[in-house]
C-alpha cells in the first residue's frame, strides 16, 4: 500500500457531491426525506447481491407492491415468492428472504445493529453494515465492490485481491464518518458505479479528485484482480412434454441448485449429454437444440429434447401448466430458454 495522509475533508466533499447528484431510487430516502423504511433498505440489499441496479428496480417495484411491509411478507406463501423471484438469480436469496421476514416479523421489527442483523438468514457482513448505516444510522463500515474500487484507487493500494481486501476495509474506515455514515455508504457506490468506473473512469468529474492517489497514475489498473479461473461445463438434459396445451413441469427440491422451483425435468446435469436412456418417459425423444447458461461457479450446457409419442401417459409428482400462462409459473433462466426453445422449434407435438 502506498502510504497517502488521510484526507480529513475526503467525507465532507463526497457527501456535498451525494447530496447534488445522489441517483433517485425506489428503496432510497435522500436528504430532508423521511428515514427510509427499514424493509425497503433490506430487500433492495438482499436483492443487489450479485446482480445490478438495473436489474434489481423491476423487481423491487413488483414486490413492495405485493408485499409492501414485512408483516404481508411474512405470512406469504414462498413458492409465490420464488416464482416472483424467478430471473433474479442465486435463488437461495429468496428462500431466506422468508425465513428471514418471518422471523423479523415474529421479533416485532429489524434488528438495528451490525450483530443482529448479521443472526437474520441471508444477511452477511456487508449487507448487515450498509443496512445498519443506512436504515437505522449506525456507524458502519460498508464496501461493496464499487466502494472496493474506490478506496484501492484514492489510497492506491496495489496488493491484488481478495489479499488486499483487509486492507481496504482499513483505509475505508478511515475515511467513514460518525455522521451520515449511511449517506456516505451511498455516496461511495453512486461514486464508484457513476464517476469511478472500471474503464475509464471520469476523474475530471470526481469530488475526490484532488486527494486521489492514483489519479494520473492509470487508476484502470486498481484494484488489482487475480486472474480468473476457467469455469467447469456441465451438460445435461432437459425434457420437453407437451400434450393438450400444456407442459409437464416438476418441482426441484428444496435444497440444492434452483431449489423449491418449478421447472422442466431434467437428467441431473451430469449425463454425458449423449441421449442415452429414457428420461422420464419411455419412447422417442426428438432434439430439439441446446441452451447454455452461466452459474458462478459452473456453465450448463443443456439439450432439450421433446416427447414425440402420446405424453398424457407422464406419471409421478408434477403438474400440467397451461402453455398460455407459462410465464406464470416462474421458471429460472435456464429453464425458460430452454422452453422458449422448445416452443419455438417446428413440428409440436399438440
Amino acid at each position: 500500500m502506498t502510504a497517502t495522509r488521510p484526507d480529513r475533508q475526503i467525507p465532507a466533499k463526497l457527501l456535498a457531491w451525494y447530496d447534488d447528484h445522489a441517483r433517485a431510487l425506489p428503496w432510497r430516502a435522500l436528504r430532508g426525506e423521511p428515514a427510509p423504511d427499514p424493509y425497503r433498505v433490506w430487500l433492495s440489499e438482499i436483492m443487489l447481491q450479485q446482480t445490478t441496479v438495473a436489474a434489481v428496480k423491476p423487481y423491487f417495484e413488483t414486490f413492495t407492491y405485493r408485499w409492501p411491509n414485512i408483516e404481508t411478507l411474512a405470512s406469504s406463501n414462498e413458492a409465490d415468492v420464488m416464482a416472483e423471484w424467478a430471473g433474479l438469480g442465486y435463488y437461495s436469496r429468496a428462500r431466506n428472504l422468508v425465513k428471514a421476514a418471518r422471523l423479523v416479523a415474529e421479533r416485532g421489527g429489524f434488528p438495528d445493529t451490525e450483530e443482529g442483523l448479521r443472526a437474520l438468514p441471508g444477511v452477511g457482513a456487508y449487507t448487515a453494515a450498509a443496512i445498519a448505516a443506512i436504515a437505522f444510522g449506525r456507524r458502519a463500515v460498508v464496501v461493496d465492490a464499487n466502494v472496493e474500487r474506490v478506496v484501492a484507487r484514492l489510497f492506491a493500494i496495489r496488493e491484488p485481491l481478495p489479499g488486499a481486501r483487509k486492507t481496504i476495509r482499513t483505509a475505508a474506515e478511515r475515511i467513514t464518518p460518525d455522521e451520515r455514515s449511511g449517506d456516505f455508504a451511498q455516496a461511495m457506490m453512486d461514486l464508484g458505479s457513476r464517476i469511478c468506473t472500471p474503464r475509464a473512469p471520469k476523474c475530471d468529474a470526481c469530488p475526490l479528485a484532488g486527494p486521489c492517489a492514483a489519479r494520473g497514475n492509470d487508476p484502470e489498473r486498481l484494484p488489482v484482480k487475480a486472474p480468473k479461473k476457467a469455469k467447469p461445463v456441465r451438460q445435461g438434459r432437459a425434457f420437453w412434454i407437451e400434450h393438450g396445451g400444456k407442459v409437464w413441469l416438476v418441482k426441484r427440491p428444496g435444497t440444492g441448485m434452483l431449489g423449491g422451483m418449478r421447472a422442466l425435468p431434467d437428467d441431473g446435469w451430469s449425463a454425458a449429454n449423449d441421449g442415452s436412456g429414457d428420461g422420464p418417459l419411455k419412447g422417442e425423444w426428438s432434439d430439439v437444440g441446446t441452451v447454455r447458461h452461466t452459474f458462478t461457479h459452473f456453465t450448463i450446457e443443456l439439450r432439450v429434447v421433446r416427447y414425440r409419442e402420446n405424453p398424457s401417459l407422464v406419471t409421478g409428482a408434477g403438474e400440467w401448466w397451461p402453455l398460455d400462462r407459462l410465464d406464470e409459473a416462474g421458471l429460472p433462466t435456464l429453464f425458460a430458454k430452454a422452453a422458449a426453445l422448445a416452443r419455438a422449434a417446428p413440428e409440436r407435438l399438440l
